[in-house]
């Protein structure tokens, strides 16, 4: 008896083990996808997307002037990854050390990073680390990202196909369908990147992006009812405002959505003969009236 009850326990043990290691093939939908684009001009050539111009040339133009367009570069044309791989826990001493633990911010700045190997990754790091602008400016958030990589959550894209908000069976070229994406409207589509915060998968953990988190944790319950999309894609515009290196569309946008209300009482006080000291009272009340924290990413 004794035997037989260690027998089922190592049943159990070996079955828990065996349901762990096939959790990262569920997920993908039945298969394991390993880094497969070995060099960084390869990893520029699979998600180009300047064939799209053809047919959706107002749509591509919209996505030119946007941050996707421009993940890896900061405000007023930096690489802002620059300093993460000069100081601190994710520096390295060479682009030759580099590998995608020393890019975390890759998850979300350019997620097509989890398809490239450790050789196109050191290709990436020697880019940023000699500033090479013309190159990183080559790496973004393209239409293949958004319309293939992430836009099935369950499993991964078909290799000729994009996703959209509707089937379309006679796409031509050289992707020849546009199947139906069942997240491409909801708000979860944009929560794969604009998060809910803290990456503890990344090493050391990052404390990045919680708008989505926000959206669902204070937004939604307090009764909102509008998606990402509708504010900050309205009409499908794919310039997916704000933009923040256009200040006075930024401080338009955020006077809308944190308007501030300001009260002044000016007096004279006097605590002494012939001592008088001019005061002012400030009150001041900003409403939110945007869907998620401000700031954040």
């Amino acid at each position: 008896m004794a035997d037989r009850g260690f027998t089922k326990a190592g049943r159990s043990g070996a079955v828990f083990f065996l349901v762990l290691a096939i959790l990262p093939w569920i997920a993908h939908g039945g298969t394991i996808h390993p880094p497969e684009i070995h060099s960084l001009s390869g990893l520029i050539e699979r998600f180009d997307s300047s064939g799209c111009r053809e047919c959706h040339e107002a749509i591509y133009r919209q996505w030119e002037s946007s941050h996707h367009a421009r993940p890896l570069m900061g405000l007023n044309d930096w690489i802002f990854l620059s300093k993460y791989l000069k100081e601190g826990a994710l520096a390295v001493r060479s682009a030759r050390e580099a590998t995608r633990a020393n890019f975390p911010c890759a998850k979300c700045h350019l997620p097509q990073l989890s398809l490239a190997t450790d050789e196109a990754v050191k290709e990436l790091a020697a880019a940023i680390l000699k500033d090479d602008k013309e190159t990183v400016r080559k790496l973004g958030i393209t239409c293949l990202v958004c319309h293939q990589e992430k836009a099935n959550v369950h499993h991964r894209p078909e290799t000729d196909a994009l996703y959209g908000s509707r089937e379309l069976r006679d796409h031509g070229g050289k992707y020849s369908t546009v199947r139906q994406s069942p997240v491409m409207k909801d708000p979860v589509f944009c929560g794969q990147c604009h998060g809910q915060g803290p990456n503890l998968d990344t090493f050391p953990p990052v404390q990045c992006a919680t708008l989505y988190g926000s959206y669902l944790h204070a937004y939604i319950p307090a009764g909102g009812t509008q998606t990402c999309q509708d504010c900050h894609m309205p009409h499908k515009d794919h310039s997916v405002r704000p933009n923040f290196n256009d200040r006075d569309e930024t401080s338009a946008r955020l006077a809308a959505a944190l308007p501030m209300e300001v009260q002044v009482l000016a007096y004279t006080f006097h605590p002494a003969e012939n001592v008088k000291t001019p005061m002012i009272v400030v009150r001041t009340r900003i409403t939110s009236k945007a869907g998620h924290r401000v700031p954040d990413g």
